[in-house]
């Protein structure tokens, strides 16, 4: 299981996921840069995740939806916001409709993800910063450390040779 520690912090309104994995850092990387391999391991293994639209870039924007075992759809995006290849990048990731316009009425956090070169292998800190107690509640409450658990565990078969 590559995760190896999560934690929240209502205090800081934080999130945060670290994990590591058997592959250096610029494959780590590719796991985020390619769309393909991306919809692999976003979302947990029983919502799938298909990518719409990726583009890993200041300013620009990945659109995608779960997919539940009962076939409902749920949107979500990511605005990017700053990009340090191969070592991490930073974005607002929210709701989103079927038409991908953001829901206002759930929570968007800002995420900053980094990787690192760690024993032979990466270290990824995953942190997600919420606008309030209520809004980092409301994705606890969602099931956010299970799912996002469960789908960072899913990368280590992707990175497998």
């Amino acid at each position: 299981m590559p995760v190896t520690d999560v934690s929240h912090d209502m205090d800081t309104l934080t999130l945060t996921i670290v994990a590591e994995f058997a592959a250096p850092v610029e494959r780590v990387w590719q796991v985020y840069a390619d769309p393909r391999q991306l919809e692999r391991v976003w979302g947990p293994p029983s919502y799938p995740a298909t990518v719409v639209d990726h583009d890993l870039r200041p300013g620009g924007r990945m659109t995608y939806y779960m997919t539940s075992p009962e076939g409902e759809k749920y949107a979500g995006y990511w605005e990017i916001a700053t990009v340090d290849e191969p070592t991490g990048f930073t974005f607002d990731d929210g709701f989103a409709h079927e038409d991908f316009t953001p829901n206002p009425a759930l929570p968007v956090s800002h995420n900053e993800y980094r990787f690192a070169a760690h024993d032979g292998g990466t270290r990824a800190t995953y942190v997600g910063t919420y606008p309030s107690a209520d809004a980092l509640q409301t994705v606890l409450d969602m099931g956010v450390v299970e799912g996002a658990s469960s789908a960072i565990n899913q990368i280590d078969a992707l990175l497998a040779p």
